[in-house]
């Protein structure tokens, strides 16, 4: 994988990607695509962003050794890419800031999004507010139900939020919805996609917008233990958090790269949310990547205590770094993210999302089975506030 280029010109990730859409949005493909190779030529563009990436988001945030924890599993080092500590509390921000640049430097004055557990829905707020932008999102009304303060954070912020009824209540639908109300506004509007799916351009373009979180994590690794980490370990739904933190390490291969999907109540179960585990290619969302489907290809439903993990399908580059064998997927279900919640809540001080805990239970797995002498970076995607009700709610506390 030395030199590692993806995807082609056409945005296929081998035999992944591309562009599947109808042919209205063909043209606003172009202009986006058009739009952003021009934009990462631009210095003044690429000041702007690194410039708002660290007076807005708060970058660079810090590579936190979870000392306590390290210790009493007695292997690895634990390191976390406090991604958490951005403003809105989690990853999101990246790519929201840098696409409502480049929609703003395209002349679009409406951003739409979807989100599931609110989060990317909560940065696309908060920079269409900082931009001056009107804002829609979209979000299944299941999940409406379970990130209630979120969807009060993007109503605070001037955004409408649009409940979505159809099909599964949830990302899934979202989705569809906001690909829908692109089709009929694209002259004014820009879709800001929150992960590393949809049609081309976008699944390269929310990669390198958050490629930050990788650079800043692998000099801060080489700054702190002198060495490159032994593995690098993020949840996967889509994958966006995933890729921005494996991005700077593909051409390591001593780096084991370590994707954790939502195994729900196990694979066995049928009820979870693990397209490259149990999975086959398909299309979704404009791109073919694995995901859950039947055997007529219809899209099956899935299950998370997550919401940002509850997704039939995946980004295609995972899709790619699968099938090569550069990177690895593997599962934890809803207890042992529940688990790994409390334990790093009650270890370290630190409230980490649901979607953040199952790469916690991985790694909390992983590292006895490790030397002391190597290291663990665990991307912290965001922080739990969000979740402190579902799991409140698990225990039979109402808050």
């Amino acid at each position: 994988m030395a030199n590692y280029h993806q995807p082609d010109e056409h945005g296929h990730y081998g035999p992944y990607g591309g562009r599947f859409v109808a042919e209205t949005l063909v043209p606003a493909l172009d202009e986006l695509q058009a739009a952003y190779a021009a934009a990462q030529q631009d210095p003044e563009f690429r000041g702007e962003l690194h410039s708002e990436l660290r007076q807005f988001v708060g970058r660079p945030n810090p590579l936190y050794h979870a000392a306590r924890i390290s210790r009493e599993l007695g292997g690895a080092q634990i390191y976390l890419k406090r991604e958490d500590l951005n403003h809105t509390g989690a990853h999101k921000i990246n790519n929201a800031v840098g696409q409502a640049l480049l929609a703003r430097r395209m002349g679009k004055g409406r951003l739409i999004a979807e989100t599931g557990a609110g989060q990317h829905g909560v940065a696309t707020a908060t920079v269409a507010t900082r931009y001056g932008m009107e804002c829609t999102v979209f979000m299944g009304a299941d999940d409406i139900q379970r990130q209630s303060s979120n969807v009060y954070r993007m109503r605070l912020l001037g955004a409408q939020v649009v409940a979505v009824d159809s099909g599964t209540r949830t990302l899934k639908d979202a989705l569809n919805e906001a690909l829908r109300e692109w089709v009929t506004r694209v002259e004014d509007t820009f879709y800001v996609i929150g992960t590393v799916a949809g049609p081309h351009p976008y699944p390269a373009m929310v990669r390198d917008f958050h490629r930050v979180i990788g650079d800043e994590a692998r000099a801060q690794c080489l700054e702190q233990t002198g060495s490159l980490p032994a593995a690098c370990i993020a949840c996967v739904g889509g994958g966006s958090n995933a890729i921005g933190l494996f991005a700077a390490f593909i051409d390591d291969p001593e780096v084991r790269l370590i994707g954790v999907e939502a195994g729900g109540l196990g694979l066995a179960s049928g009820k979870h949310a693990a397209p490259l585990n149990s999975g086959r290619p398909g299309v979704l969302h404009g791109n073919r990547t694995y995901l859950m489907e039947d055997g007529n290809g219809q899209i099956l439903p899935t299950h998370s205590i997550s919401a940002g993990l509850d997704y039939p399908g995946v980004g295609p580059e995972h899709a790619y770094l699968k099938d090569s064998g550069r990177a690895e997927y593997v599962v934890a279900t809803d207890e042992e993210a529940l688990a790994a919640f409390h334990t790093l809540s009650r270890r370290e001080g630190i409230i980490p999302a649901l979607e953040t805990a199952h790469a916690l239970a991985y790694a909390f797995k992983l590292a006895p089975q490790m030397r002391r002498d190597q290291s663990i970076v665990v991307n912290l995607s965001g922080r739990g506030d969000k979740d402190i009700h579902t799991v409140a709610a698990r225990e039979g506390i109402a808050l």
